[in-house]
């Protein structure tokens, strides 16, 4: 495999992938305030690719496709995909693909263990092998090794990044050390470095701080990360010692990165006072343009005037993501990339 290599997530894509809520997941509670956003930004995309919509039910892909009709969506730039799922988070239980000089594909199915068996995910273990049947996918491989799509961040340039307390947490994979950690990875990623963030967690996170909530690659040798002004806030010292150590990172060439901080996001909470993982870091990157969630409050505005200076080349379209974390992700974590290639067995 080693002509493949895992590509940015700006790579030219095929399409979105998305794993829709319903009544029998988390979500019951705030489902219709949790749909319009997914019919927001299905919407979206639409505009720029195609979609792949993992749906627990043949009744469900039938209401989904008519609320997404209604909604304008043309729904001919979908491929359905029916199996029975347990969450929606689909940057974690989708495939990781991998793409080489050719074109081609390689989709790799990682075991998904409900972030360190905190959480149900035997369905959702499932769905690679659903969407690699129904969608044709002939280049595939099953892989026995705990990894989540949001735990893994790359430049395409040979570098991956993570965090410490994700993938070294026994958890994951207890019988690795980070050694062999790094010569997995780099063996089916073709990776040349590894960056490992030792500070850094959102409270109320459950991922055991993915890094697509705390630092990002941009085009043209950027990272954009999530920072933390005040004092007071609890995140402050970890977010701050965050920042420098990405300040010492260098590139596969020992370049350093060129650095773009996002703006604090005011705290939010849930009904029971819970503090939710709010971060500007967990955007989207599509064809053109930049997904980013948004919350509703004062920050939002330098946010996107920020990554539109991190992205140059493309359109920032602010979605408001304030009901997704109520059950602590966001929108990068409710969506999975499938690159150029993917949907080649697709009529």
């Amino acid at each position: 495999m080693n002509e493949y290599r895992l590509p940015p997530e700006w790579h030219q894509q095929d399409a979105i992938m998305l794993t829709w809520p319903h009544a029998q997941t988390d979500w019951a509670e705030v489902l219709e305030q949790v749909e319009p956003v997914y019919i927001e930004i299905c919407s979206t995309i639409a505009r720029f690719q195609k979609l792949v919509i993992v749906c627990h039910s043949c009744d469900l892909q039938q209401q989904v496709q008519q609320k997404l009709t209604d909604a304008g969506v043309h729904v001919a730039k979908i491929s359905w995909v029916i199996c029975a799922t347990d969450d929606t988070w689909a940057r974690d239980h989708g495939p990781i693909t991998l793409t080489n000089d050719n074109g081609t594909i390689f989709a790799l199915d990682f075991t998904f263990n409900g972030w360190g068996n905190k959480f149900e995910a035997e369905n959702d273990n499932k769905i690679n092998t659903a969407i690699f049947k129904q969608l044709n996918i002939k280049q595939q491989k099953s892989i026995p090794f705990v990894l989540e799509g949001g735990g893994i961040e790359t430049d395409g340039q040979g570098t991956l990044l993570v965090t410490q307390a994700c993938l070294l947490n026994p958890n994951r994979n207890p019988n690795f050390c980070k050694a062999q950690i790094e010569e997995k990875l780099a063996d089916l990623f073709n990776i040349k470095q590894f960056l490992w963030l030792e500070h850094g967690e959102l409270e109320g996170d459950d991922t055991d701080a993915h890094i697509d909530t705390l630092a990002r690659f941009a085009p043209n040798n950027v990272l954009v990360y999530q920072g933390c002004n005040d004092p007071t806030d609890a995140h402050f010292a970890s977010l701050n010692k965050m920042a420098q150590q990405l300040k010492q990172f260098t590139n596969s060439n020992n370049q350093a990165y060129q650095l773009f901080e996002l703006p604090w996001p005011s705290a939010q909470f849930d009904k029971q006072g819970n503090r939710l993982p709010a971060t500007y870091a967990n955007f989207l990157i599509i064809n053109n343009a930049v997904l980013l969630p948004v919350y509703g409050i004062e920050q939002d505005a330098q946010a996107i005037e920020v990554m539109q200076r991190a992205f140059p080349s493309h359109q920032v379209i602010a979605i408001n993501c304030r009901a997704i974390i109520e059950q602590y992700g966001s929108l990068h974590c409710i969506t999975m990339q499938l690159p150029k290639g993917f949907l080649a067995n697709q009529p």
